[in-house]
């Protein structure tokens, strides 16, 4: 491992064995496995209809391999389930590897659940302590940073009861602090932080950015794609338990949401569906570079609707960013010619500037009223508004700070 590399992982893999047991080399795990093969025996004994599950096995991750370097910050992506949880509990030694080694330099700090490495019986203080001590740092390092981690955590009060009397924000506000604040060489962050409220959350992404620009390592699992692409220079994607793909944060996320040249700009009306309903839908731009519209030109939006002779009709438009947060309800009403069954059309446009440079979804709606919906098609669109190559429109672009631009609001 070259001197740069803090984190080396090779072929590494986590098999798991459903409905048996399963070898593995810590001492807990074989525990475990003792106390089942006891219960095994006497269920096999008993007279009452237990049913034994076959043996089957499952990869949890399978054929990792990357290496890490020094002070970065690199994120881990991927869907529930794909091994992100799995990979972080190998690097902290939680869980050992079925196969594959990985090599790591410096102390590691980590948090992957509420309360990790806490005693409940024991108080904050003393949890404060031993966890310092278990990263190999003196009483008197630990004791120079005390004051630090219980004003980050807000426990005062509280830091001499036993911490199993925490609530789990109390819990998961000390866990964190702790791993933050006493100086590992590498931390490993879950999506854990998801227990804390929004002022926590803001303030823990604030010390993580921190502990980075200390020049420490910090691997982040999150399915906040927001701030994996704000604290991360590099990201991982997963899929299956296998690495998919490995490069800078922006990209992996992009290929984690799915490509927007691949899906949607437009829909066609799967066949055999009845109406009223949407027959087709799609945006219209002239020029598009590399898939994305401009944003410095509008954008219409084409909506061709069979009414089937209905009525009253109303098109509900939404316009979602990457993290899912609605940023637009548009709607107006529609009916059908004349009453006739047949289609009809109907377009809006988002001004030039309307929306900033990023990645958006679009759902639809046809329905009378609030309460009578007809079709409603969730994801109908995806785009990707982009600069143009011109200075002033990436000077302008760089000045905007909403999550909508500013040719949405029109000034007199």
């Amino acid at each position: 491992m070259s001197n740069d590399v803090v984190i080396k992982v090779s072929n590494l893999g986590k098999r798991y064995r459903l409905g048996r047991l399963h070898d593995n080399n810590l001492l807990s795990e074989k525990i475990g496995n003792g106390l089942r093969s006891i219960f095994q025996r006497f269920r096999d004994l008993s007279p009452f209809p237990f049913h034994l599950s076959q043996e089957k096995d499952f990869w949890a991750i399978r054929e990792v391999a990357f290496e890490i370097k020094q002070g970065e910050v690199v994120g881990i992506v991927g869907r529930n389930g794909t091994g992100k949880s799995t990979l972080l509990k190998i690097l902290s030694r939680v869980t050992g590897p079925t196969e594959g080694e990985v090599e790591l330099l410096g102390r590691v700090g980590s948090l992957l659940e509420v309360g990790t490495g806490f005693h409940p019986e024991l108080t904050g203080r003393e949890n404060i302590f031993m966890n310092g001590a278990i990263l190999g740092m003196k009483r008197a390092e630990i004791k120079g940073r005390f004051d630090e981690i219980v004003g980050f955590a807000e426990v005062e009060k509280f830091v001499d009861t036993p911490v199993k009397h925490y609530s789990s924000g109390m819990y998961v506000r000390l866990a964190f602090s702790v791993a933050a604040h006493l100086e590992p060489e590498v931390l490993l962050v879950d999506e854990v932080l998801a227990v804390g409220d929004a002022a926590f959350q803001k303030k823990c992404l604030g010390k993580i950015g921190e502990v980075a620009r200390g020049g420490r390592t910090v691997l982040f699992v999150s399915h906040n794609m927001a701030s994996v692409k704000t604290l991360c220079g590099r990201a991982i994607l997963l899929e299956g338990g296998r690495v998919v793909m490995d490069g800078d944060a922006a990209s992996v996320v992009d290929r984690y949401l799915g490509d927007p040249g691949m899906k949607v700009a437009s829909y066609r009306m799967a066949a055999g569906k009845k109406p009223p309903c949407f027959r087709s839908i799609e945006l219209i731009q002239e020029e598009r570079k590399n898939g994305a519209f401009a944003a410095d030109r509008p954008v219409r939006i084409s909506f061709s609707i069979d009414s089937g002779g209905e009525k009253g009709l109303g098109v509900n438009l939404f316009i979602r960013n990457e993290q899912g947060v609605c940023i637009h309800h548009s709607a107006d009403s529609f009916v059908g010619p004349s009453g006739v069954s047949g289609p009809g059309e109907r377009t809006c446009e988002i001004p030039a500037y309307g929306l900033a440079a990023g990645r958006y979804r679009v759902d639809v709606s046809l329905s009378r009223g609030e309460l009578e919906v007809f079709d409603y098609l969730q994801d109908a669109l995806i785009f990707q508004t982009g600069l143009t190559d011109a200075t002033d429109d990436k000077a302008r672009a760089a000045r905007w700070r909403g999550l909508c631009g500013p040719g949405l609001i029109r000034w007199e």
